[in-house]
């Protein structure tokens, strides 16, 4: 079979979608090596490089196709998904090709959350109704529909009135360099190599209102007193980050958070963690607390757990359905259920160990095996 990808995130984007793109493509064409992978890329990039003789990237040929790129990735790409004889398109971000249903190839698209309809705020307005369009015309028009969790399963259908028998779930993957534990060589070289304390909470998310650090630190000071471990928080922000930080200064817990970022720009270095650095990173905290209040996934979860390490999360959203019994589950709008679970893994041992032992089995769930098997599966109901 010859299986077509959007492989624009793949290509281009860190984190988030590319980050997702890689590890799916990689997976895919390692467990399938039969099949033939056309990675459609608008422009040349650097994020990716294939590793298997089965993967091919697809630039625009065209003069007018590489000079009006977009309009090749959302449109004219399906000339060349037919030229190729593709059998099968996945749009791995949320998108399709306008008129690809006109040419009779197959197609999927994995929708990750409804964040435009359901948080429009976080977003400027054009782009809202750019990622809307989008958004309705995939789920309208794409053969499959895989989305990433029973939570964005059910606002699709809520959202779109799209027939659920449309919609097939598949948990995702972390990436395998999650799926062991650091040897302690290996953490201490991290630990100075971002000057990290002997001892830390984790949140690791992009520093906006739906990831709620202004709670976590609300929760921070109820237990100051009796746990002097900071809180690394690792991701970007703006003006809510700001809004944390004044909150922070007010009730002067400034020491109690360090934003790794921040404290490597000041160091003179790049201000963001290699990716390779990560499983460490998680593992040598002493919880990753991630209590948003939405998510299509969380894959914070999965990676602390794969690695062992316990985690704080929401009561709310799909957190519970991805924790599993895993977690320590708090009401994000309550720091108290929070500064709980803070206490919990930093003063009870045993409890804390038995967290370990269940994430480690909660992470099979979403092993690559599981994760491929059921994509394959999409891929066969779509044709």
């Amino acid at each position: 079979m010859n299986i077509g990808f959007d492989a624009k995130r793949a290509y281009h984007n860190g984190t988030g979608l590319g980050f997702f793109s890689r590890v799916l493509i990689k997976l895919m064409s390692t467990h399938y090596p039969q099949h033939n992978y056309y990675l459609f890329n608008p422009k040349p990039g650097s994020l990716f490089q294939p590793e298997t003789a089965n993967i091919q990237e697809i630039l625009p040929a065209q003069s007018l196709h590489k000079l009006f790129s977009s309009a090749w990735r959302s449109k004219w790409v399906t000339k060349d998904l037919q030229k190729l004889k593709i059998d099968l398109y996945h749009g791995p971000s949320q998108e399709i090709p306008r008129g690809i249903p006109q040419t009779g190839i197959a197609s999927v698209v994995t929708i990750h959350d409804l964040f435009p309809e359901l948080y429009p705020q976080d977003f400027k307005p054009i782009d809202v109704k750019i990622y809307r369009a989008k958004l309705r015309y995939a789920c309208n028009y794409a053969n499959k529909i895989m989305a990433i969790s029973e939570e964005t399963k059910g606002h699709i259908v809520e959202k779109y009135g799209t027939d659920p028998a449309r919609i097939d779930v598949a948990y995702q993957s972390c990436d395998p360099i999650f799926n062991k534990v650091e040897p302690e060589n290996k953490k201490e070289a991290i630990r100075e190599k971002y000057s990290l304390p002997q001892q830390f909470f984790l949140h690791v998310g992009t520093i906006i209102e739906r990831k709620n650090l202004l709670n976590i630190c609300k929760a921070l000071k109820l237990v100051q007193k009796d746990i002097e471990i900071p809180l690394v928080v690792v991701g970007k922000g703006a003006g809510y980050k700001e809004k944390v930080k004044e909150y922070l200064a007010e009730h002067k817990l400034e020491e109690k958070v360090i934003f790794l970022s921040d404290e490597l720009a000041a160091q003179g270095k790049k201000p963001f963690i290699a990716t390779e650095d990560f499983p460490a990173l998680y593992q040598l905290s002493t919880a990753m607390i991630y209590p948003s209040f939405y998510e299509g996934f969380g894959m914070p979860i999965i990676e602390a757990m794969s690695g062992g390490v316990p985690v704080i999360t929401s009561t709310t959203s799909c957190m519970p359905e991805i924790a599993g019994d895993a977690a320590f589950l708090a009401d994000p709008e309550r720091p108290e259920e929070m500064a709980e679970g803070f206490r919990k893994f930093y003063g009870d041992a045993s409890y804390r160990e038995a967290a370990i032992t269940r994430g480690f089995q909660n992470a099979e769930r979403f092993s690559p095996e599981k994760y491929v098997q059921s994509v394959m599966n999409i891929y066969n109901s779509a044709l």
